[in-house]
């Protein structure tokens, strides 16, 4: 009876870390990767803290913050190298988590899924709520654990320009090549592809490759030598501390999902109770599915039984937190800080789905 339990939660351990493995790491997390080392590296502070820095106005911070996490397609796990890029880069800690909140629970593609599968309510519901939760946590949190504002660092070894450039072009080229590096993020993580009738290739494995060549053109081009460098040292740096983290909460969350008593959810989630929307956000937090993969698990749920208000919360929180997330917000944020966001995005989902449940019935 233990032994068959045992080989069941490892079974879905090993499981659910080979699927996250095979789907996500080359096309999600190693452009992330990239795009961490390349703001960290090539960057200007400046060009990260006038924006969304621990002092610049909160009518210009959480906006930017905000509109930039609409732009990226990516799951909790994926944008924590982004977080941890602008982060280590010197933004505030507010704008920093609102950016964090943002990407995977309000991202384009998974507004749009929701739209056309839950529907247009829903979907209205679970934007709106994900960027007022996003601005309130990240207000809260940078206004109970005040940060001191760095100093601008000296100019990077082996950087032959003047403070604010990069290699010849300067920090207009910078962001260009960031740019061009998040176009090969949204290009990997854009599930909802069209096909090529001809030969039946999907569309983002033709554009894939032009825009690895356009990186590499790019990176030669516009930068040094010390700054292409600096730049994968960066990346690597992000990559293994990041990469056992997240593995180790895969894992983890595999082994949950395969303990998980059969018919559980119809019977405690087909009310909009509060400890339904309650469990509803926990399940969501342990029970982590990529971005994008939240929408037809929740169709699923929908056609099970589960109520519509703890199917938001569940919504909500999915993409957001998650085992892996937590364990490397943690390391950036500090223990105190995590613990506190975390408590948050569980209230407010939870709050959420008791609200939006009592207007739908």
């Amino acid at each position: 009876m233990y032994e068959e339990l045992i080989l069941k939660g490892l079974l879905g351990g090993v499981t659910a870390l080979a699927d996250y493995l095979t789907a996500h790491v080359l096309t999600c997390l190693v452009p992330a990767f990239f795009i961490a080392g390349a703001m960290n590296a090539l960057l200007n502070k400046e060009s990260i803290t006038k924006y969304l820095g621990a002092k610049s106005p909160l009518y210009k911070a959480y906006p930017i913050a905000v509109v930039s996490g609409l732009l990226l397609a990516v799951c909790s796990c994926t944008i924590l190298p982004l977080f941890a890029g602008i982060k280590k880069k010197g933004a505030g800690l507010g704008p920093a988590i609102a950016f964090l909140y943002t990407a995977p629970g309000t991202n384009i593609l998974a507004i749009a899924l929701t739209w056309s599968v839950i529907g247009a309510d829903f979907a209205v519901a679970r934007i709106v709520l994900s960027i007022t939760f996003a601005v309130i946590i990240g207000l809260v949190i940078s206004t109970l654990f005040k940060e001191e504002v760095p100093h601008a660092p000296p100019t990077p070894i082996g950087c032959t320009c003047d403070p604010g450039t990069a290699g010849q072009g300067g920090q207009k080229y910078v962001i260009l090549f960031i740019g061009t590096l998040v176009a090969l993020l949204f290009v990997g993580t854009w599930n909802l592809f069209m096909e090529n009738k001809p030969a039946g290739i999907p569309l983002r494995f033709v554009i894939l490759p032009f825009l690895i060549l356009l990186v590499i053109i790019e990176a030669r081009r516009w930068f040094t030598q010390d700054e292409q460098k600096n730049w994968l040292e960066e990346t690597w740096s992000f990559m293994r501390t990041i990469f056992p983290l997240l593995f180790i909460g895969i894992f983890i969350a595999g082994v949950l999902s395969a303990l998980l008593p059969e018919g559980i959810l119809g019977m405690y989630l087909g009310s909009n109770t509060v400890s339904a929307n309650l469990i509803a956000v926990l399940f969501g937090t342990f029970m982590y599915f990529p971005t994008l993969v939240e929408v037809p698990m929740a169709k699923m749920f929908l056609d099970l039984g589960m109520a519509r208000g703890p199917l938001l919360a569940y919504v909500l929180a999915d993409p957001v937190i998650s085992l892996p997330s937590i364990l490397v917000v943690r390391k950036y944020m500090g223990t105190k800080q995590t613990i506190v966001y975390v408590l948050l995005i569980v209230f407010f989902c939870t709050l959420a789905g008791l609200i939006y449940g009592s207007f739908v019935g």
